[in-house]
């Protein structure tokens, strides 16, 4: 409702609830209310086990949920043809003029710890039909550090009852910086890690780099070792995790270490939230700047357990974000070099990795920007959308209460786009979810397209908001202990925390998502006022 608003009057709205804070929760609550009601509020109806209504599909949330019911015509479009409309041109990847790098970074975090498409392994006769399902909990709820399971939680904690060691997570030094301890031991999963979820990708590093599969952290997700800049936030929230169990312990010098972590694992939980609302879902905002306000979801009709959808699964294929190169060390390093590569983000340190993470910019997510590599991951999107059976494209524009399109030249200004999608598509009414989404002309002020901007910030909203700690009768000071509920307090961004779990660093260079008038990308520029840094190995 908000974004509907002239610019000059969301402007003075925006002016009157900074210095009001009666009229800025009152905005906060209307604008995420207007949000989450564009669509059908849970429980849905249907899962991708069932085309119809069963306790299977009402229950059984290995099976992902359904935003609108499956189509029963399949599309019928090549899908070589529309994969073309992914492919970048020969003058090379668009840059984001918004997003820096941590963007993309903190997306893959973000999502990697709740949307888990279970992937079949065809090569052991696995069907195609196991990509309906997951291994999900549903929730925010840090599992890339703590695991999915008890036992894996298990196995990541100290468990010590030595005063000054209570609760905390297990960790290493490495020179003088934090960092989990590391998953093998002459390439062998250590015999305490065994019930960790391993890394995707491992076998084919063990064989192909082994020089830096030792460098593999011992983490709680399976996804979180794919790249350094992924690995960074993961550090960050495990020292920040054991920086709480100390200040916890010190303020409770009586509670045991099963207290003092479980108190420090829901304040982690609720600042990670903190930061998906008012630093990760304010730069995708195309207008309205929200934040936490618990009391909000507290007696709306939407507050009903989480259940990841299918669509919320698929549209998060953001391979057009991730730039060919990347910068470490002060030097430009192709993308497939960085992947599971951790002795990057081990010989700068965690406080520059944000600030270089923080100093790139990240590709423009749009049509024709996908690099050629990536061009197989977006034909499996397209496959999985049929596989899902999901309606057009049109039919969610409908269901987000945006305007259907009626011509090719709706969906996009870009004549190469729409040439595209007139050869690969009948009519305009056939095409697809997926890649209706990418072919979408971007807002000017979101790196989102319109409609990929409503369902984002639709599921952010009702999953985040929802969460169990957030709840009426558990927020409150005694859930998080004094020193947690004053963490909670005085985080808003990413840089609060990075701030107080690493030395040194510039207060000068930026540490954020989105680039601000004087902070524009300095792409592959090496940081001249400081040496660098000195190998750890």
């Amino acid at each position: 409702m908000l974004d509907k608003l002239p610019a000059f009057l969301t402007n003075i709205v925006a002016g009157v609830a900074a210095n009001w804070r009666w009229f800025d929760r009152k905005v906060n609550r209307i604008a995420i209310n207007a949000t989450v009601n564009v669509a059908r509020n849970r429980p849905h109806p249907l899962s991708t086990a069932h085309d119809y209504v069963s306790w299977v599909t009402l229950s059984d949330r290995r099976w992902s949920g359904r935003h609108l019911s499956p189509t029963q015509t399949p599309p019928t479009a090549d899908p070589k043809a529309v994969v073309e409309l992914f492919r970048r041109p020969p003058t090379g990847q668009k840059l984001s003029k918004r997003s820096t790098c941590l963007f993309p970074a903190f997306a893959q975090y973000l999502t990697d710890g709740f949307i888990r498409t279970r992937m079949n392994d065809s090569s052991a006769g696995e069907p195609d039909s196991l990509r309906l399902q997951n291994t999900s909990n549903h929730e925010i709820d840090m599992c890339p550090l703590y695991g999915r399971t008890i036992e894996q939680t298990d196995a990541l904690r100290l468990k010590s009852q030595q005063p000054g060691k209570k609760g905390r997570l297990k960790s290493q030094m490495v020179g003088k910086e934090e960092y989990a301890p590391y998953l093998l031991d002459n390439g062998v999963i250590k015999k305490e890690f065994e019930k960790l979820d391993p890394p995707l990708g491992l076998s084919t590093l063990l064989q192909d780099r082994p020089q830096i599969a030792k460098f593999i952290f011992a983490f709680g997700g399976d996804r979180t070792n794919a790249s350094p800049q992924v690995a960074m936030i993961n550090t960050l929230f495990l020292r920040e995790h054991n920086r709480l169990a100390g200040t916890i312990e010190a303020a409770n010098p009586t509670w045991d270490d099963e207290h003092v972590f479980q108190v420090a694992r829901n304040t982690v939980i609720v600042l990670f939230i903190k930061i998906v609302v008012e630093e990760y879902i304010n730069h995708i905002s195309a207008s309205v700047r929200f934040h936490v306000d618990p009391e909000v979801a507290w007696d709306a009709k939407w507050n009903r357990p989480n259940w990841i959808t299918t669509e919320f699964s698929l549209l998060y294929r953001w391979h057009p974000l991730v730039p060919d190169v990347m910068r470490w060390r002060g030097q430009a390093i192709p993308v497939f070099v960085t992947l599971m590569n951790n002795e990057l983000l081990l010989s700068v340190g965690l406080r520059r990795a944000f600030e270089e993470q923080s100093a790139q910019a990240a590709g423009e997510l749009c049509a024709m920007n996908t690099a050629d590599a990536l061009l197989e991951r977006e034909i499996r999107a397209i496959e999985q959308g049929r596989l899902c059976k999901l309606p057009t494209y049109a039919a969610y524009r409908k269901y987000v209460t945006l305007p259907e399109p009626k011509r090719f030249e709706d969906i996009s200004s870009n004549k190469e786009v729409v040439a595209l999608l007139k050869k690969a598509y009948a009519r305009v009414e056939d095409v697809e979810f997926y890649p209706g989404l990418f072919a979408e002309d971007n807002d000017s002020d979101s790196p989102l397209p319109p409609m990929m901007r409503k369902l984002v910030a639709l599921d952010a909203f009702s999953q985040a908001l929802t969460n169990p700690l957030l709840s009426e009768h558990v927020y409150e000071m005694a859930t998080f202990s004094r020193p947690g509920w004053d963490a909670i307090n005085d985080t808003r961004e990413l840089r609060d925390i990075v701030v107080r779990n690493s030395a040194g660093g510039s207060q000068t260079r930026p540490i954020g998502m989105t680039f601000t008038p004087q902070h524009q990308p300095t792409v592959l520029a090496p940081l001249q006022d400081e040496p660098e840094p000195q190998q750890v190995f």
